[in-house]
């Protein structure tokens, strides 16, 4: 552009998210300043949503590369390869501060967006999994944003017909004004060759494809980098609106032209709309895209091209066709009553022009909205916080005494039946059936379990008769995918590195509990702010331990999101980051999905053991379920993990399950031994005798055997005739780190928690539990159910 256009003021600059500094970088770049539309274009690009500003120096240390890695981070999606001519895509993503503010379509918004993000390479979507991080229950506010999150993720998912398979749920104050709402996705790739994003060919046309463009999502990357606060509600705008049943024909119209071969790249327009699919394909591909607004579909009236390029309306894409082959890729769109416009074309200057009424509306270079945007590599804390210094001096013996001699209970607590029942009524802990009811998760039919029923979700591979290309290869494919999302967020908060690494390691240990293999890893890092020093330490502490985890457990990092500028308001009102929450999303390979497990006992009789660190190991209670709940103490460090024996205990499990030896398996996680045991009787609706193989003059603290968390540590089940190849087995390769520990009993027998000198320190029947476990948060929002059983 050569007319010199106004400078900013400083509020007009801040508006849109950008800082004094910055400005004045744009302003040399550009040798003039932006025009209103140029700003607000390097506004949501330079926003930490679209460029990574605070934390890509961080992400630099995860590894990326495996054996079956074939697209790695900077795409839309990763994706692996499955083996047998299979690709598998996948990635996460967060729409947490749109969820805040409108949380039905925000929640809603946020599963559209994670399917594009998976089709757009060429792959099919079929399954869904999400990660979601809630304040108190009890509250009023909470229980809104809840039921509004659950009820747009269920709409879009059950409409759109992709099931949603799995997930976690957590309730923690630490997120009662800035609830996280994490979406995974999965799929199949369809097409010969996957599709990447970078543009090229010059002269060749680019396509704008799917719906209109309106007012809706107005600066969304934006407000998606900026703390939430009082005045949010405001930025309701900047919340998409979503049509599932439109992006289902966008699915199939996109897959459709993909296979022609006329698609050179194809780019989602999530976060920034036409902003960000312009300069990202164009600075992929090192060309330049020019752009004419005047071609593009609207839905409002009088639209000027800040509104156009700031737009975030949902189910729309950009692609760039071979020259000539245009008309063929259009008729396909309008057939699925999709627009289709060649709206510019591919240029050979680097720069990103738009055109508007015959006229420059804006002309930047593509890296420099895309690639070459602001970076911040910030001063780490030489020490930790105090708030972890003070919560790492914690010890048990600021809590009653517990041993067999002289039991002294919580205040208000008659038995350790009560707490056992307790923490089976804790939201957390507590059977996620109210949200999974509302999810169809058997829409495709390749769910093999159902929510609930197994540490991770399990997907039967489609036969390969229904994939084109790999027509007659293997008549009998048996394989399925496992994937799982996890985090304990409070083991973060109380140790970011250590937390992290017990991140990586309990997904890939729930993969193992199905017999997956864990391949890759998407994550999604919800953290308070960068720019304050205790929200920088937590976030680079975090993505070292989670390096490390992932490299120690060879699961690649294939890509992911990362949210910033996570908070919430104390009692007093003042603004705290939410807890760390670095959300761990991992895929796993099971050769045979006939030869897998859930976590329920299967039969009576069958005897019970506990792999990995045996009960005689001592485990500390801090950063527990149990320590929180009932003593209300968040404190303590995380356990620390041992690479080696997860290794070890992972690989036994999944060689017991695949030899068929392992009937049923579940990981020790939040409230340690008891509920884990709990779980696997409801699970199987069936009782269990357990033994714990301690004395009681062996006996130092009751809660720490029985509620203590971590550790590599999976409880399985085995028919009795296999006892003995199973006992040799373990002796084989785990040496002294296992432990027998009881049989599973009929339903009326119920739980029972055994000394050595036969003491019951736990007997509680499954009708009890099923009651406090099932009806929890049914319970809390004042919701009749029937019992699920």
């Amino acid at each position: 552009m050569t007319a010199t256009s106004p400078a900013f003021s400083p509020q007009e600059i801040a508006a849109e998210g950008l800082k004094p500094e910055e400005y004045a970088e744009i302003v040399r770049r550009l040798g003039r300043h932006p025009n209103k539309a140029e700003l607000g274009m390097f506004g949501v690009m330079w926003s930490e949503h679209c460029c990574y500003k605070n934390s890509r120096p961080l992400l630099k240390q995860f590894p990326t590369e495996g054996s079956r890695i074939l697209v790695g981070p900077g795409e839309n999606a990763g994706v692996v390869d499955l083996g047998d001519g299979l690709q598998l895509a996948f990635k996460i993503e967060s729409h947490n501060h749109p969820s805040a503010v409108e949380p039905f379509q925000g929640a809603a918004t946020g599963v559209g967006g994670i399917l594009r993000d998976i089709f757009t390479m060429g792959a099919r979507p079929i399954a869904l999994l999400n990660s979601l991080r809630f304040g108190s229950l009890e509250d009023a506010k909470t229980q809104r944003l809840f039921q509004g999150v659950v009820a747009g993720i269920s709409h879009y998912g059950n409409c759109v017909g992709v099931p949603t398979v799995g997930g976690e749920v957590y309730f923690d104050p630490a997120y009662s004004g800035n609830p996280l709402v994490n979406v995974m996705a999965l799929g199949l790739m369809e097409t010969p060759e996957i599709v990447k994003s970078g543009a090229s060919g010059l002269g060749n046309p680019v396509l704008y494809v799917g719906s209109t463009t309106g007012r809706d999502g107005m600066g969304g990357a934006s407000f998606a980098s900026a703390e939430l606060s009082d005045q949010s509600i405001d930025d309701r705008p900047a919340v998409q609106v979503g049509d599932p049943f439109l992006e289902k024909s966008l699915i199939e119209a996109c897959l459709e032209a993909f296979k022609t071969g006329a698609v050179v790249a194809a780019q989602d327009m999530g976060a920034a709309g036409i902003t960000c699919s312009t300069s990202e394909m164009a600075a992929k591909g090192a060309v330049g895209i020019e752009l004419d607004l005047d071609k593009i579909p609207a839905r409002e009236r009088g639209m000027v091209p800040y509104e156009y390029l700031l737009s975030e309306s949902q189910e729309r894409m950009l692609f760039v066709a071979h020259k000539g082959r245009e008309q063929e890729l259009i008729d396909i769109f309008h057939r699925w009553g999709l627009q289709a416009v060649v709206a510019g074309t591919v240029i050979a200057e680097p720069i990103v022009r738009i055109l508007f009424e015959g006229k420059v509306a804006a002309e930047i270079p593509a890296e420099a909205l895309a690639e070459n945007t602001p970076l911040y590599n910030r001063e780490l804390l030489t020490e930790p916080p105090e708030y972890a210094r003070q919560a790492w001096e914690w010890t048990p013996d600021s809590l009653p005494a517990c041993t067999n001699a002289g039991i002294e209970l919580p205040e208000g607590v008659q038995s350790w039946n009560d707490i056992l029942l307790t923490l089976l009524d804790t939201p957390t802990i507590a059977s996620k059936n109210w949200v999974y009811r509302q999810y169809d998760h058997q829409v495709q039919n390749n769910t093999v379990i159902l929510p609930g029923g197994a540490d991770a979700a399990v997907i039967r591979l489609r036969p390969l008769e229904e994939i084109p290309n790999l027509k007659s290869q293997i008549p009998n494919l048996k394989s399925g995918v496992a994937a799982t999302v996890d985090c304990n967020p409070r083991y973060v908060y109380l140790d970011p590195y250590e937390g992290a690494k017990a991140v990586v390691a309990e997904a890939a240990r729930n993969l193992s509990c199905v017999g997956a293999e864990p391949l890759a890893v998407t994550d999604n890092l919800n953290f308070g702010s960068p720019e304050k020093p205790i929200g920088y330490w937590q976030l680079a502490k975090a993505c070292r331990g989670l390096a490390e985890g992932c490299r120690e457990l060879a699961t690649p990092v294939t890509g992911g999101n990362v949210s910033l500028y996570n908070e919430t308001l104390d009692s007093q009102g003042i603004p705290q980051p939410i807890y760390p929450t670095p959300v761990v999303g991992m895929v796993g390979l099971i050769p045979d999905i006939t030869k897998i497990c859930g976590q329920g006992w299967q039969a009576v009789g069958d005897v019970i053991y506990l792999l990995g660190l045996p009960l005689s190991s001592k485990i500390s209670l801090g950063a527990s379920e149990y320590l929180a709940t009932i003593h209300g103490t968040v404190a303590g460090k995380p356990p620390q993990v041992d690479f080696d024996l997860e290794r070890r205990v992972q690989k036994v499990c999944r060689e017991g399950i695949r030899n068929g030896w392992v009937r049923s398996a579940h990981d020790s996680a939040e409230g340690g031994l008891a509920i884990t045991i709990a779980e696997c009787c409801i699970s199987g609706n069936l009782g269990a005798e357990i033994n714990l193989g301690i004395a009681p003059t062996q006996l130092n603290r009751l809660d720490e055997v029985l509620f203590a968390e971590g550790g590599a540590r999976i409880f399985v089940s085995v028919a009795s005739e296999q006892q003995e190849i199973w006992e040799s087995y373990l002796q084989e390769h785990l040496g002294q780190e296992w432990q027998k520990l009881g049989i599973v009993r009929n339903y009326e027998t119920g739980l029972g928690v055994f000394t050595t000198d036969n003491q019951a320190l736990i007997k509680v029947r499954i009708e009890d539990m099923n009651d406090r476990y099932f009806h929890a948060i049914a319970r809390r929002l004042a919701i009749h159910t029937t019992n699920p059983s």
